[in-house]
């Protein structure tokens, strides 16, 4: 009861601490509110309202079909362009994409033969240009498959694919990419807060008043890990909620206590490797150049930016059991998925161990800061 006691209040000195400091108070809101709706709106892998321009030299019903195929909300109604205009449109950036269809198109892929079209691309708008093509691919080949069905001028298709999409069914960024910047941001603040929360006691010099209280340095670590990780659980519901769900529109399929269950014990993990990185670095700048390129390696690795299964062996073997690499799969199967406790436990299991782990690092490495700072 002693040791609850002193975690308590500590905790409360801590908050106090922390909610008087106004920019940090802002730093929070701004990073689970504009941070979060940004990353959604303004940052977007999706291909919308791309340009195209058309060169029908064949004037056939398939090219037609070809053409009428092109349809928003990826791509605005394509354009009609001569030859001649092409160097100049593209170099004032007109179109993303220019096809070209050679006379004789019709006849030649109804005869068996291989017509060629060309594709034109401004790949200066790196993202639209890369998925825009393979959009403008699959419809090219599925309009030729269509025809040539219908005119039964080439064998039937043995399987005919039927695509479903589950969780996400129109494919969109916006939907993926706010529930992982939730993730992203409880790493970063978590690592900033617990981090300098020890700093300031060194550099304020308050450290030496908790040395003369009758408390021990697991308490002391303890708190300030509670009292950062409260904090940023509730605000990183309330983002999810409020932010995620209700205004971004993305459908959150499994349950919400269970996501804060995990955001709790990835919360302890991360907050004991920011004390164990906070007594490594003597001072806030130090300690800044030296938590940056860790929480930068934990992204790249975690797959919340980019697949895991593109990843080397070797690099997918090495992050398979860091917290965050476990936080991405659990928020995924929860959020998306509607998984349960029987699904996502190894991943909870694994962020407890890793944060124990970490703790056990940490309070070894706080004792010997207070040691040498006594």
């Amino acid at each position: 009861m002693r040791t609850l006691k002193n975690i308590w209040y500590l905790t409360l000195k801590e908050w106090r601490s922390l909610f008087g400091d106004p920019m940090l108070v802002i730093m929070i809101v701004f990073v689970f509110s504009a941070s979060i709706y940004s990353v959604a709106k303004g940052v977007s892998s999706d291909v919308k309202n791309a340009t195209v321009a058309i060169i029908d030299g064949d004037r056939s019903m398939l090219s037609h079909q070809i053409r009428d195929a092109v349809q928003a909300p990826y791509f605005k109604p394509p354009a009609d362009i001569k030859r001649e205009e092409i160097d100049r449109a593209m170099d004032v950036g007109d179109y993303i994409f220019v096809l070209d269809i050679p006379a004789g198109f019709e006849r030649d892929v109804l005869a068996g033969r291989k017509p060629e079209v060309q594709l034109l691309i401004d790949a200066t708008t790196m993202t639209q240009a890369g998925v825009g093509s393979s959009y403008l691919m699959q419809i090219f080949q599925r309009q030729i498959s269509d025809f040539l069905q219908q005119n039964n001028a080439a064998a039937m298709m043995p399987v005919q694919p039927v695509i479903n999409v589950s969780f996400n069914p129109n494919s969109l960024s916006e939907w993926y990419m706010p529930v992982m910047e939730v993730g992203n941001m409880i790493t970063l603040l978590t690592l900033v807060l617990v981090g300098a929360a020890v700093i300031r006691e060194r550099e304020r010099g308050t450290i030496e008043h908790l040395l003369v209280m009758p408390v021990r340095a697991v308490e002391i670590m303890m708190a300030k890990v509670l009292a950062n990780g409260t904090v940023i659980l509730a605000a990183s519901q309330l983002s999810m909620w409020f932010m995620v769900h209700k205004l971004i529109g993305v459908p959150i399929n499994g349950s919400l206590a269970l996501y804060a269950l995990g955001v709790g014990v990835f919360l302890f993990s991360i907050a004991a490797l920011g004390i164990m990185l906070a007594t490594i670095a003597p001072t806030m700048p130090q300690f800044g150049l030296l938590m940056l390129p860790v929480f930068v390696v934990l992204l790249l690795f975690s797959g919340s930016g980019a697949p895991r299964s593109n990843m080397p062996d070797a690099a997918q073997g090495i992050s398979e059991y860091w917290p965050t690499t476990q936080f991405a799969g659990f928020a995924q199967n929860v959020i998306y998925r509607g998984a349960g406790m029987d699904i996502v436990w190894p991943e909870l299991l694994v962020m407890g161990v890793t944060g124990a782990v970490f703790l056990v690092l940490a309070l070894f490495r706080f004792r010997k800061m207070l040691e040498q700072q006594g």
